[in-house]
Formats: C-alpha cells, sequence, structure tokens
C-alpha cells in the first residue's frame, strides 16, 4: 500500500507508547501508519499537509489490498 502510494516503506523498530505497540504486544500485529514526526514530542511539533496527504493515501492504498484480499 505504501509503495502504492508512490512511497518508499521504512520499516523500523518503535519503542512502545502506542496503542499499536500494546496490540502487537498481546499477539495482535498492528503496524503504525505514518502522520509525520516534525520536532516530534516538543511544542513546535508539526505535520505538513503533503505528509497528511501522502497518509491518506496510504491508507485508501491499504483499503484497497484488504478489499482484493477478501474478494
Amino acid at each position: 500500500a505504501i509503495k502504492n502510494a508512490g512511497l518508499t516503506p521504512k520499516h523500523d523498530i518503535i519503542r512502545g507508547g502506542t496503542d499499536g505497540s500494546r496490540l502487537s504486544f498481546m499477539g495482535l500485529p498492528c503496524p503504525n501508519i505514518f502522520t509525520g514526526m516534525m520536532a516530534i514530542h516538543s511544542r513546535h511539533e508539526f505535520i505538513s499537509v503533503q505528509d497528511m496527504e501522502k497518509s491518506v493515501d496510504t491508507l485508501v492504498e491499504l483499503v484497497q489490498v484488504w478489499v482484493k484480499h477478501e474478494g
């Protein structure tokens, strides 16, 4: 889905702190879909409109992958 949205996937381990990390720990793999990481966890944290658009494109592609897999 990420490649279909015109991006290059980046596989990286992140430490806990997300609902997804807790679900993965409990046995339900749950990848984090990016939302941008500019000045993360600071009072200057932000995301660009372009990053938000690519995130939406990725989610749309992911749904299409699931539909094809189910069909």
